[in-house]
């Protein structure tokens, strides 16, 4: 899919991944709807980028207003083309220090909300378009301290596979991105417990997940994953494949996540 003139949603727009796919969009000459929870944030992001962009103010958690989200952008711009499913919410550590409700809440955003915007824009969408679900290399690989979150992911990454054949029909794709650790302020809030073996891997930015992403969109395959880095996401198969080499490697790793991690919260100031 050619990127000019098409019109993308993209959700978690007000910074980060979201913010830097959004730019990326634009600077091909798209249209993009912005998605966030913070109207002030997303309000902004839209005036940076200038008369291409607008802004959706909304909770991907209320399932009922993203249901009607696609409808309005058409509305806006007159068609849609490709959905970036990159909105998620991570509350960290043992799940069981967690109430219920937050656990569901992760359920919600990171799984429901992008199979109800899919379901919906699917209504709306112009025939080759692109569904990119932002994934992660947890839903490849179990990571302690990281449950639900790691089920949320694999549930994602499993949907958009199985998805793919149903919106063929329609004369859709659908592909995922799975990053490891990106250098973007999630971390931040909650920097204690994000695991040691989270920052064993290598750091990517949020513009090269960023590439993943618009590469899947100008793809002509469906079902396609893409992981960053690669290497990273080779190691996670491997682990998921030969649980013994996982077990194996988890003390060097985490080893080498430590370090990472320190020097990551010394270089943040946390």
């Amino acid at each position: 899919m050619q990127l000019r003139d098409r019109v993308t949603i993209v959700t978690g727009a007000s910074s980060g991944i979201g913010l830097a796919v959004a730019r990326a969009l634009v600077r091909e000459g798209g249209k993009v709807a912005l998605v966030a929870r913070t109207a002030a944030k997303l309000e902004q992001a839209a005036a940076e980028l200038g008369p291409a962009a607008a802004a959706f103010p909304l909770d991907v958690g209320d399932l009922t207003a993203l249901a009607a989200l696609p409808a309005e952008v058409r509305r806006r711009f007159g068609a849609l083309d490709a959905v970036v499913n990159n909105a998620g919410v991570h509350h960290r550590g043992d799940m069981l220090r967690h109430p219920p409700e937050k656990l569901a809440q992760m359920c919600t955003v990171n799984l429901a909300a992008p199979m109800v915007l899919t379901r919906a824009a699917a209504e709306e969408m112009r025939v080759g378009g692109c569904i990119v679900n932002v994934a992660s290399l947890a839903g490849k690989l179990a990571v302690p301290g990281s449950a639900v979150y790691s089920g949320t992911k694999a549930g994602l990454r499993f949907w958009s596979l199985a998805a793919a054949e149903d919106l063929g029909r329609r004369g859709l794709r659908i592909a995922s991105v799975n990053p490891g650790p990106v250098d973007t302020a999630f971390f931040d809030e909650d920097i204690e417990h994000v695991s040691a073996l989270t920052f064993s891997q290598p750091m990517s930015t949020a513009e090269q997940v960023t590439d993943a992403v618009l590469a899947c969109l100008r793809s002509e395959e469906t079902g396609i994953e893409i992981d960053v880095p690669g290497p990273s996401g080779k190691l996670a198969t491997l682990g998921y494949l030969v649980p013994q080499v996982s077990r194996l490697l988890r003390p060097l790793l985490e080893l080498r996540g430590a370090r990472a991690k320190a020097a990551y919260r010394a270089r943040r100031g946390l």
